[in-house]
């Protein structure tokens, strides 16, 4: 969808703008020496707002896991009809969650450095029209779902976006450090969607990808939220890296990392795979264990060096990407 940040997923590096630039709502002067509103703004600016309050680079993990999932749900490559049509849907609703989740937090991603130039902070879109925007991406995508897929992913669509706006951006991300946890379970709703848009239901091998995705949101985020840590903390949101040491985040990540590949390797049996995913499985996540192990061996000793969070959330990007590769693969190996 994805949908989760997101799980769920609510940030990669920022998607969004880094500059604010001639034709923006902003404050600053124009070149005439009047006020920025007003000049004109172009066509292509406005759209680039819009585009940007989607967080598309987001959008673009989600989907690399309903792919597979679907080849994996078919046996083999799907009809491509229905990838086309699964993939513009879930593209449609996690656009949908992400313009809400951008309406619903313009106060402090105001006040957030990472944030501060997104397209309702700076004024370059108003609340209104984003939240008109976002209401219809949701209509759209569930209609879409409900008319060209079936009925059981239009609600399982409906169900990740509320997650993620309602569960996530309303209720718990700034009321407890378990948020990226609970919340993310929006983003684990697109290998749910990619797999009842296949078969029209559900299976254990869906749940396992579900699992994955779901252990995998924890030490996906907390590294680029130690990050950003005084971000949130200005802005009041207590991600756990606000609230814990380095070392109490590390150890957490750990012991998700390690459900994670419990879960990744508890599909092999449950969807039939080859000895090939099993091999990949395993040697992702020991490598992505030891990256977690190392950050924690520095958080105890910084005389190691640098704690490197930045480098394991980059490697938890390759770790999901490389898994569901492994995933559409071995579906066609002839083992």
């Amino acid at each position: 969808m994805h949908t989760t940040s997101q799980p769920p997923i609510d940030g990669t590096a920022d998607p969004t703008r880094t500059t604010t630039r001639e034709g923006t709502g902003g404050a600053s002067a124009g070149r005439d020496g009047g006020p920025a509103h007003e000049r004109r703004v172009s066509a292509r600016d406005r759209v680039g707002a819009f585009v940007a309050l989607t967080k598309p680079r987001i959008i673009e993990l989600l989907l690399v896991t309903t792919l597979p999932t679907m080849i994996l749900a078919a046996g083999g490559l799907p009809d491509l009809w229905l990838v086309v049509k699964t993939l513009v849907g879930g593209t449609l609703a996690a656009a949908s969650a992400n313009v809400y989740n951008c309406y619903l937090d313009r106060d402090i991603d105001k006040v957030m450095n990472r944030t501060k130039r997104r397209p309702l902070a700076t004024g370059e879109v108003t609340p209104r029209a984003a939240l008109v925007f976002a209401t219809v991406l949701g209509v759209v995508a569930l209609v879409w779902f409900a008319w060209l897929v079936n009925v059981v992913s239009a609600w399982l669509t409906f169900g990740a976006i509320a997650i993620y706006v309602v569960g996530y951006t309303m209720i718990l991300k700034r009321r407890t450090p378990q948020n990226i946890v609970w919340g993310g379970i929006a983003g684990c709703m697109p290998v749910f969607i990619g797999w009842s848009a296949v078969t029209g239901s559900l299976s254990w091998s869906a749940v396992a990808l579900f699992l994955v995705i779901f252990f995998w949101t924890p030490p996906h985020y907390w590294p680029l939220s130690i990050k950003f840590r005084s971000d949130y903390a200005e802005a009041g949101v207590p991600m756990l890296p606000v609230v814990a040491d380095d070392r109490k985040v590390a150890r957490e990540m750990i012991l998700y990392g390690l459900a994670m590949v419990a879960s990744s390797l508890a599909l092999w049996p449950l969807a039939g795979m080859t000895w090939v995913y099993g091999v990949v499985a395993l040697g992702l996540g020991a490598w992505f264990m030891t990256e977690c192990v190392t950050m924690l061996r520095r958080a105890k000793d910084p005389s190691l060096g640098k704690l490197g969070a930045m480098k394991v959330f980059h490697a938890s990007i390759t770790y999901l990407t490389l898994l569901f590769v492994a995933v559409a693969v071995d579906v066609f190996l002839p083992l």
